[in-house]
């Protein structure tokens, strides 16, 4: 299929909403969530009204706007509205703390933050001390210092010009957490929300106007933004947007629910619902005609336990905030078990050395990879993008190596970086809120093989003079790390050790504690 040509002057909101009216598909539904289901009239005239709301409150042109919204209408109205004034979406986490939000909001320069009615107590604290911010909007009944977002959408009007943007304007933030455990403000232009839709989504998936869209992955990952949403709002489909936190018997109530033609999930989620031992007999899963996984590398194991059970393909593949979606990905029909397969079109990959060198196949070596929607850079972060970026090439950070028939292997990270339920893990972070534990002198945190071949974070731990190793003491150790940052980035083992191995000037040496391949703890 050819690459997308896009214009000059682009606003990323027309092809992906205003492009179904012109289309004639008014009347099909856009969004399913709860009970409601939104035509994509509905859905432009409420993007129009969200867009008018926030230029009302003085949003200017590349202005950001901080989305903490659960998935929902609200996220797509707000998201989409945003876009069609020229200002600057930036969808975050939605299970983080006080303080993380507080980064966000100054590191953004946010002057709107949109906020599920949930999320509140967690953003109220953040936003009382943000030197930037202009306006609270809920996307409920107003409370104290906040404006209610569905009241005053209904004061506007279902029309709104596009702003003319060029297709090279920021559109888009997405963060990142990067070696330090820091996020880093991934910036995406107009033109990279087409490329993906129009890459991806339809050469590999096929996607047309009759799939329904199922997305475990939340609308502020890359991951499910596009599977969540975008690539079923580019085909004229059905997204289907479940507020809840994903639970293995949720996400199969759902696909049972929802009758979804495509689901995009993680290893992980995937593991966790083989688990579910009744589940192909409780709940009907044949308006699958394919599953997505990507966020780590699908063990060949989950793959052909997945086809057996239920009778459809999980298409593996990698890709990064970065790149705003996937880039490397298996084939419907054409699986290789436990590699991310081959280039998606539109997509160049490569295998380097040290210096930049193509390495022969088999080798294993850097993954760099070019194509229509790298990431212009990181906001505020000059020397990590200069780390990332390489002419036209993105450094990915993963080790990878390809055989002799093309297909593209992963081999682990190239720096200390844990991949765990799709999300990004700093083992300085949890190794600092480790060392915060008066038992312990040193640790060490690398990435350790679960029963499924998946990675978590395992601790290495040196105690204090005066503390005994015992099974209570690690259990202490994990509490007293889950309560302070998100729950995936505990560790899920404790292995209490008398030193840690290190160079001679100090630097401790993970690799000499990783698991070696194949060894389970």
């Amino acid at each position: 299929m050819p690459i997308p040509t896009i214009p000059e002057q682009f606003n990323a909101v027309t092809a992906f909403v205003d492009h179904q009216l012109a289309e004639g598909r008014g009347e099909r539904v856009a969004l399913r969530w709860g009970e409601e289901s939104i035509t994509y009239a509905e859905l432009a005239a409420n993007v129009n009204r969200a867009g008018q709301v926030l230029r009302r409150l003085g949003v200017r042109l590349e202005e950001r706007v901080l989305l903490v919204l659960l998935d929902s209408p609200a996220f797509v109205y707000c998201f989409w509205g945003a876009i069609k004034i020229g200002a600057v979406p930036v969808p975050v986490n939605t299970f983080m703390r006080p303080d993380e939000y507080a980064y966000l909001l100054n590191d953004s320069r946010a002057g709107v933050v949109v906020v599920s009615p949930e999320l509140w107590p967690a953003v109220q604290p953040a936003a009382a001390h943000s030197r930037w911010l202009r306006h609270r909007l809920i996307a409920g009944a107003a409370q104290a210092g906040a404006l209610s977002l569905p009241e005053l959408m209904q004061r506007e009007e279902p029309v709104l010009e596009p702003e003319p943007t060029h297709r090279d304007d920021v559109a888009l933030w997405l963060y990142s957490s990067g070696s330090t455990g820091t996020p880093k403000g991934v910036m995406h232009l107009h033109r990279d929300l087409l490329y993906c839709a129009d890459t991806y989504a339809r050469d590999i998936l096929a996607i047309t106007a009759d799939d329904v869209t199922l997305a475990a992955p939340r609308l502020f990952f890359a991951y499910g933004l596009g599977g969540g949403m975008t690539f079923a709002l580019r085909a004229g489909a059905t997204a289907v947007l479940v507020s809840e936190r994903p639970t293995p018997e949720g996400m199969f109530a759902a696909i049972h629910r929802y009758r979804p033609t495509l689901f995009f999930g993680v290893p992980t989620l995937y593991a966790a619902m083989l688990q579910v031992h009744d589940a192909a007999q409780k709940y009907d899963l044949s308006s699958l005609r394919l599953c997505v996984s990507a966020g780590e590398p699908l063990p060949a194991e989950l793959f052909h336990r997945w086809r057996e059970r239920f009778g459809v393909e999980i298409l593996d593949g990698i890709g990064t905030t970065e790149a705003l979606h996937i880039f490397l990905s298996n084939r419907a029909g054409q699986v290789r078990p436990g590699s991310s397969g081959t280039p998606v079109p539109g997509y160049e990959v490569r295998v380097v050395d040290e210096h930049g060198q193509e390495v022969p196949q088999g080798e294993i070596g850097d993954l760099l990879v070019k194509g229509g929607s790298i990431t212009i850079g990181y906001w505020h972060k000059l020397e990590a993008t200069r780390r990332a970026l390489y002419g036209e090439w993105l450094r990915t950070g993963d080790k990878y190596y390809q055989d002799q028939e093309g297909v593209f292997w992963y081999c682990g990270r190239s720096d200390d970086m844990l991949k765990v339920s799709g999300q990004w893990v700093s083992p300085a972070e949890v190794e600092g809120l480790l060392f915060q534990h008066p038992a312990v002198l040193e640790a060490a945190v690398v990435g350790w093989e679960d029963e499924n071949r998946l990675i978590k974070p395992k601790a290495f731990v040196v105690l204090r003079a005066g503390y005994t190793p015992s099974p209570a003491l690690a259990e202490e150790l994990q509490q007293f790390v889950k309560a302070r940052t998100l729950p995936h980035k505990y560790p899920r083992w404790i292995e209490f050790v008398a030193e840690l191995p290190k160079t001679a000037t100090g630097k401790i040496q993970r690799y000499k504690l990783r698991a070696p391949a194949g060894r389970e703890q």
